[in-house]
């Protein structure tokens, strides 16, 4: 029998200690909570009356008219849709993006909001509204600084659930619940400049 080598003793040392090592780093990876969210494969198809994808928005819609919401519809979610949550951005604000819009926990059989949402904290449905970047309840309309064109995003998104929030909850709160429960969403984008 052939003796063993002390390059051998060490990787017959070593090995255990590898394995536990690398079982380690795969469960610590895989901790509850910690997983990045999974890429958004369907797509909704969302829209409007009042403007087309990349189209200007009336000024009826704007803090330089009646300041009231377009009416939007959208196709089939996904099975296991729970809820919906519709979030208002302006990517082009001077300060960083501003949000005019937070709406969520709209019921999973809505394809449409009608125009002039009112800017109030519940909404007969049962839908609650955030607090827009403007410190108030519901929409507020494109107002930008004079000057170039601003976007204006509506992006929809399908849940596997409602949101556990309260009404008059930020953007930011309703990004962090809806993580690792978006099922599809879709995005609408109209301009306005003054």
């Amino acid at each position: 029998m052939k003796p063993i080598s002390l390059q051998d003793r060490i990787l017959r040392a070593v090995a255990p200690l590898l394995a536990l090592s690398l079982a380690s780093l795969i469960l610590a990876g895989c901790a509850p909570g910690e997983e990045p969210q999974k890429e958004v494969e369907m797509t909704l198809n969302i829209s409007s009356s009042a403007f087309e994808e990349g189209g200007e928005i009336p000024s009826k819609y704007t803090c330089e008219g009646e300041d009231i919401s377009p009416a939007l519809a959208w196709g089939e979610p996904p099975e296991g849709t729970q809820s919906f949550t519709l979030i208002l951005d302006d990517p082009d604000a001077p300060g960083g993006v501003f949000t005019h819009w937070v709406l969520f926990n709209l019921p999973p059989a809505s394809r449409s909001l009608p125009e002039g949402v009112p800017t109030q904290a519940q909404l007969p449905d049962g839908s609650l509204q955030g607090k827009n970047d403007f410190g108030k309840i519901g929409y507020g309309g494109p107002c930008p600084p004079p000057g170039r064109p601003h976007r204006y995003q509506f992006t929809l998104y399908a849940l596997d659930q409602p949101l556990n929030l309260p009404a008059g909850a930020s953007k930011k709160q309703v990004i962090q619940a809806m993580q690792g429960h978006i099922l599809a969403q879709g995005r609408l984008t109209g301009t306005y400049q003054r």
